[in-house]
This record gives C-alpha cells, structure tokens and sequence, in this order.
C-alpha cells in the first residue's frame, strides 16, 4: 500500500492507538493487566512505532510543493528542538496528575508544582514544539499535513484534557492543583502564580534532555536520509 492511501490509513491507525487505549474503561482493563508503568511504556511504544510509520509514509505519498525550501528553514527546528527535548525529559515521570504520563500523583505538590509550573502539559507541547517547527522546513502537502496535525493533535489533546480534568475534579479541586500552572509555557510565571524554587534542575533529567538532542540531530541523516545542519 503507497501513496496517499497509506498515509491516511497510518493517520486513522494513529488517532485510534492514542483514542481507543485512552478510553477510561479499556484504560482500567490495560492497567490492571499491565500496572500503571506498563501500560505506560505499551502506550508509549505503540505510539512511537505508529509514528516512525507516519513518517515513513508521508515520504512516500506523491509530492506537491507548496512553498520552496530555504536553508534558513533548518534554524527553525535546531533551536526548537532543544526545548522540546527539555520539556519531554522533564516530563516523564514528573509528579503531574494534570496531563500525561505523570507520575504518582500523591507525590505532586500544587504549591511546588515543578515542570508543570512551566506547563501542565509537558510532553505535549514538546510534540507541537516538534512537529510545528519541522512544518517550516518540510514544505510538501503530505509533510504539512503529517506534521500541522500532530501541532493540532497535541494542543487540541492539551485541551481536552484541562477541560475532562476540571469535569471530574471540579472546579474547587481544580484550581486548588492548577492555580500556579498554565496551559501555555511560563504563562503561570508571567503572571506571577509560580516562582521556580531555587532554580535547582535534576541534573540526571537535564543530561537526558541534552543526550536527547544529540542523538536526534546526529543520527537525523541515518534515520530520515536528511541532514539537520543549516550549513550548505
């Protein structure tokens, strides 16, 4: 199968894997056959695999050139990148009960919220971060669709998930949790609900985020085919 048919059957299979595991009866059933960490990791894989896919497809639907590439257009994921790469190290594992793949949710402290003081939403904007900055430099139709709908993907996601959050807590535990985050990155600092404590980072995470960017900047021409560098 090639071509645009592929492309839009890995979308659907895409928007299912994360939709129908998400669900809260069949999450409860992955759960408890697997353990939070479990299911989490088989969450996580699947996505990345079906995603690895995606992006093998876009490459092989036809191209239609929307707009001419630029050299400039490569400093737009290079200097992207390094905070996505941050914001997915720090927000594995996090203490976070208000998005995704946070971790114990009895250890977060809403008056020392951590990365979720920079956002709610880590891993999430660190997928817009990605797939939005890499629009730039990938001007056919199949990669402005492959990688505009992961932007919309993830803060549409964003956003379902405040609002299917403050259903089910309510709006006084809500805002008891979320008064000193934001959806939007230092939006909570801006406006003066979170101050950073110290500004002490986990060494181990910042080394992680840096090993992060590395790995996708150098092995990108092995991987893709393309080289990153915005150097001739």
């Amino acid at each position: 199968m090639t071509g645009w048919a592929e492309l839009f059957a890995v979308f659907a299979l895409f928007l299912a894997s994360h939709v129908v595991p998400a669900r809260p009866p069949v999450r409860a059933r992955l759960v408890r056959w697997l353990g939070e960490r479990g299911y989490l990791g088989l969450y996580i894989g699947v996505s990345i695999a079906v995603l690895a896919w995606l992006i093998v497809a876009a490459g092989r639907a036809p191209y239609v050139a929307l707009w001419d590439f630029a050299l400039w257009h490569l400093w737009v994921p290079m200097l992207a990148m390094p905070a996505a790469c941050t914001l997915a190290a720090f927000g594995v594992g996090a203490a976070n009960p208000l998005s995704i793949a946070g971790g114990r949710a009895a250890d977060f402290d809403p008056q020392a919220p951590g990365i979720a003081g920079v956002t709610r939403h880590p891993l999430l904007w660190a997928l817009a971060l990605w797939s939005g900055s890499h629009v730039v430099p990938n001007g056919d139709l199949a990669h402005v669709l492959l990688f505009g709908s992961f932007t919309l993907f993830a803060l549409i996601g964003a956003r379902a998930i405040d609002c299917r959050l403050r259903r089910r807590l309510g709006a006084a535990e809500w805002d008891r949790l979320a008064r000193r985050t934001s959806f939007l990155p230092f939006a909570a600092w801006v406006a003066g609900r979170w101050r950073p404590r110290g500004w002490r980072v986990s060494a181990i995470r910042l080394g992680v985020a840096v090993a992060l960017y590395l790995t996708l900047v150098f092995g990108h021409p092995w991987a893709i085919g393309v080289s990153p560098w915005p150097v001739i």
